[in-house]
C-alpha cells in the first residue's frame, strides 16, 4: 500500500509565531522550505530537517502550498508581489498573518490571474498555542481550498471555515476585539479591588468558576498580579488589530464605542511599551490613576 505523498510547503516568515508553526509541520513529516528576510531566524528549522531557502524564489517555485506569516498587510502584499512570477498554477497560498479584510481581498485579486488559489487564515492562541498545536485558525475562502488545506491546518490547531476570502480576517478581528476588551476589563477589575481594599489575588480566585471566568482572567490576570509584562501577545499587535477593527467597523457603517476606547488605551502604550505583553494594559490604567498600583512586585519586561 502506497503512502500518500505530502504536499511541499513553503513557509514564509519565521518569526515569533512562524517558527513554532513551521516546526510542527516539519515534525509532522511535511517537506518544508523556509524563507525569512533575516535568514538566521530560520536556521533552527534546519536541525529538524527543513530546507532553508536563500531566496524567496527558491522557497516557492516548487511549492504546492505557500504559507505566509508576516507582520502586517502591506508586508504580505509586497512579499506576494515578489513571489508572483515564481508561483505555479494550482499552488495554494495561505496567508496566516493578521491583516485588514480589504488587504486579504487585494491579495486574492493579485493571485487570480495566475490561477493560484488563496485562503486568508489568521490565528489566535499566541506562541504557547503555536508550540502546542492548539491555535484557533479562522479561514476565509472556498470550501474546496479549505479542504485541501485542512490536514495542514490540523497540525497547527483547530481550523474553521468562516466564509469567503476576507472572512478569516473579520473573524480574527472579532477575536481580538473580545480579547483586547477583556484584557482591559480584567485590568480595571484588578485595580478596583486594589483601590477598594480587597486582595486582588483573592478576588480573582473568588470569581473564577462564575460567569466572569475566562482564559484572559486566568492567564493575563495572573500576569498582572505578577507584573509580568514579558512579551507574549504584544501591545503593538493589539494596537494594530484594533486599528483594523475600527477600519472594518467604519467600512461596515458601524459604531463600536467600547472598541474605540480600548483602541485608544493600547495606542497610548505604544510609545513606551510597544514590545510588552498586552497585560501591560494595566500600566495605562495605573498611569490614569496615579495613586493606585497593583501589588508591590517589580515590573518585568
Amino acid at each position: 500500500m502506497n503512502t500518500p505523498t505530502l504536499p511541499r510547503i513553503a513557509f514564509i516568515g519565521i518569526g515569533l509565531m512562524g517558527l513554532p508553526m513551521a516546526a510542527r509541520l516539519v515534525r509532522a513529516g511535511y517537506p518544508l522550505w523556509a524563507w525569512n528576510r533575516t535568514r538566521e531566524k530560520a536556521l533552527p528549522l534546519a536541525q529538524l530537517g527543513a530546507n532553508i531557502a536563500y531566496s524567496l524564489e527558491e522557497a516557492v517555485r516548487s511549492a504546492d502550498i505557500v504559507i505566509t506569516m508576516l507582520e502586517a498587510g502591506p508586508v504580505v502584499k509586497s512579499v506576494i508581489e515578489l513571489m508572483l512570477p515564481s508561483l505555479r498554477p494550482d499552488t495554494l497560498v495561505i496567508d496566516m498573518s493578521s491583516t485588514k479584510q480589504s488587504e486579504a481581498r487585494d491579495v486574492h485579486q493579485l493571485l487570480m490571474p495566475k490561477q493560484v488559489s488563496f485562503l486568508d487564515a489568521p490565528v489566535s492562541g499566541g506562541v504557547v498555542g503555536a508550540e502546542a498545536g492548539t491555535l484557533a485558525i479562522m479561514a476565509g475562502g472556498s470550501p474546496e481550498d479549505f479542504q485541501r488545506a485542512k490536514p495542514v491546518f490540523e497540525v497547527m490547531g483547530r481550523p474553521a471555515l468562516v466564509g469567503p476570502v476576507g472572512s478569516g480576517q473579520i473573524a480574527k478581528l472579532c477575536n481580538q476585539l473580545i480579547v483586547g476588551g477583556t484584557v482591559a476589563i480584567v485590568a480595571e477589575a484588578m485595580l478596583l479591588a486594589q483601590a477598594g481594599g480587597a486582595d486582588p489575588a483573592a478576588m480573582r480566585n473568588a470569581i473564577r468558576g462564575g460567569f466572569a471566568e475566562s482564559r484572559i482572567l486566568e492567564v493575563h490576570g495572573q500576569r498582572m498580579l505578577d507584573r509580568n509584562f514579558k512579551p507574549g501577545g504584544q501591545i503593538k499587535s493589539q494596537a494594530k488589530d484594533h486599528a483594523n477593527i475600527v477600519a472594518a467597523a467604519r467600512d461596515a457603517g458601524l459604531q463600536l464605542p467600547l472598541t474605540a476606547v480600548v483602541a485608544d488605551l493600547f495606542n497610548g502604550l505604544l510609545a513606551d511599551h510597544a514590545e510588552a505583553d498586552q497585560a501591560a494594559a494595566l500600566l495605562a490604567l495605573e498611569k490614569l490613576n496615579n495613586a493606585v498600583r497593583l501589588g508591590d512586585k517589580p515590573d518585568q519586561f
